[in-house]
């Protein structure tokens, strides 16, 4: 069972494109209300597919350098990437089974 590992612009590259494993970049801000929809999804996929996919979440304000790298123009955003390259993008909010679907198109 895996949990979301909270990362800043400094672990970014580390965590996310020196992965072994897919990862799954949520971006968040706590004043979002959507955000919070969202997490409790966020939470489920990361202890769902843990042994397939590293998840990891990202607060925007104060880490504006990923936040560029990825082009967040909105939150919630959702980056999936793998060996660097960006497999998915979604921004706003979204369910728990649209997400599943998103991953599994690049899981299965």
């Amino acid at each position: 069972m895996s949990s979301v590992i909270k990362i800043t612009d400094a672990l970014f590259e580390q965590e996310v494109f020196n992965s072994e494993q897919p990862v799954l970049v949520y971006f968040w801000a706590s004043w979002c209300g959507p955000c919070r929809l969202v997490s409790p999804s966020i939470d489920w996929i990361a202890e769902t597919y843990g042994d397939r996919l590293k998840v990891v979440k990202l607060e925007v304000d104060p880490n504006p350098d990923a936040r560029s790298k990825c082009k967040v123009e909105g939150v919630p955003a959702i980056r999936l990437f793998k060996d660097k390259e960006l497999l998915e993008s979604s921004e706003g909010a979204i369910n728990k089974q649209q997400l599943k679907t998103l991953i599994d198109n690049h899981l299965n």
